[in-house]
């Protein structure tokens, strides 16, 4: 996710759409009507459908036992991964640690109480760029939104500096597609390091590659926020991301440059990157799974609480294209909020969500009846 992987030509194919049935949920008094994607047969033993089903490029939710890594080479075949790590990148992120774990013991109870809710906010701003924006919008399409937010969520997003929208997008989806196999950017069965962080100090495993040039982008290079971005994504994020989160405090509250650039910028950042990470490590590794026990993902309210809302992964791998990424809306999900608030400002339509029944039907069908203790 940080802006620092291999690019690569994305292969675009185009597909005649589909005309779907959908009904709308009844008036929410606050927020407005939700999209409900429709099903024939809620309560019987069928599974849910995806709205995004008919794309082949789309995640499924196809139920069935854990998957298996694939395209494993027999040992001296030419194809097999040799892991190759990226020293630029080991040496790069080991000193932004180094930086924030200094800042955090040695320089935060220096900075004034300005910088330090600066940092906060920094943090919420740039973290809603990659939950509201670069998921539950441009990767799941979740739901719709207008010019305005998509530009703020683009800012957002450079705030985060996590690759750019078409970027991030695309492995995500990737990784929906092909969720713990060799195609999986950040796979969970290679190990919680690996999936935490070594997916950024290694080159890409081939299976990655192969899949991700042949994922369908049109949505997002139809886009033309995401295309703006993307051709001057090095000067925004550098100026979103580390100049304009320095010289603000400096400017208007007198802060240090030394303490705004560590704590307000370096650490902010370094926090920000752990907390996102965590949802592919983390909540992939420990958590309950009350929506399908056959898969990885897990709900984790830890990884929910610092990442805004990201942390129900288990809902999310079984339902994604819901827009609140967990069942229970605004629990411990502040993502869930800022949509619903977006939508309340008539900047949000076409919020997806997924019926009672059909969730119910699901737990029913293939969910775990034993919680993890502290984790669900």
């Amino acid at each position: 996710m940080c802006g620092c992987t291999p690019t690569y030509t994305a292969f675009v194919r185009t597909k005649k759409k589909q005309n779907k049935t959908r009904v709308m949920a009844p008036k929410n008094i606050v927020y407005g009507t939700v999209e409900v994607a429709q099903e024939d047969t809620p309560e019987d033993d069928t599974a849910a459908t995806n709205p995004l089903d008919d794309d082949p490029d789309m995640p499924s939710t196809a139920e069935g036992p854990p998957r298996t890594a694939t395209g494993t080479a027999k040992p001296g075949d030419p194809s097999e991964n040799q892991t190759r790590i990226v020293w630029r990148n080991v040496i790069l992120m080991a000193a932004l640690h180094v930086v924030s774990v200094y800042s955090f013991f040695f320089l935060t109870w220096k900075c004034r109480p300005y910088t330090l809710l600066w940092a906060v906010g920094m943090y919420v701003c740039s973290g809603l760029g990659i939950t509201a924006g670069a998921h539950r919008l441009w990767a799941h399409r979740c739901y719709k939104a207008k010019l305005p937010l998509r530009i703020l969520l683009a800012i957002f997003n450079c705030m985060a500096f996590q690759n750019d929208i078409f970027e991030w997008a695309r492995d995500h989806r990737v990784h929906h597609k092909y969720s713990e196999t060799d195609a999986d950017p950040h796979n969970a069965t290679r190990g919680f390091f690996f999936s935490h962080v070594g997916w950024l100090l290694v080159r890409k495993h081939p299976k990655v590659i192969e899949k991700g040039s042949k994922i369908n982008l049109r949505d997002l290079i139809d886009d033309p926020v995401v295309r703006f971005q993307r051709k001057y994504y090095q000067s925004l994020m550098f100026f979103f991301c580390f100049v304009g989160p320095t010289i603000v405090p400096i400017y208007l509250w007198g802060e240090t440059f030394w303490n705004t650039l560590c704590v307000a910028t370096l650490l902010r950042y370094c926090f920000l990157l752990n907390c996102t990470w965590m949802v592919n490590s983390v909540a992939h590794l420990w958590g309950s799974r009350p929506y399908d026990r056959f898969i990885n993902p897990a709900e984790n309210r830890l990884v929910s609480s610092l990442a805004i809302g990201e942390g129900w992964h288990n809902y999310h791998h079984t339902f994604p294209w819901d827009y609140k990424t967990g069942e229970l809306g605004w629990r411990i999900n502040f993502t869930t909020m800022f949509i619903d608030l977006m939508a309340a400002l008539g900047q949000v339509s076409d919020r997806k969500v997924v019926p009672k029944a059909t969730i119910v039907a699901r737990k029913k069908r293939t969910g775990s009846l034993v919680a993890a203790a502290g984790c669900d």
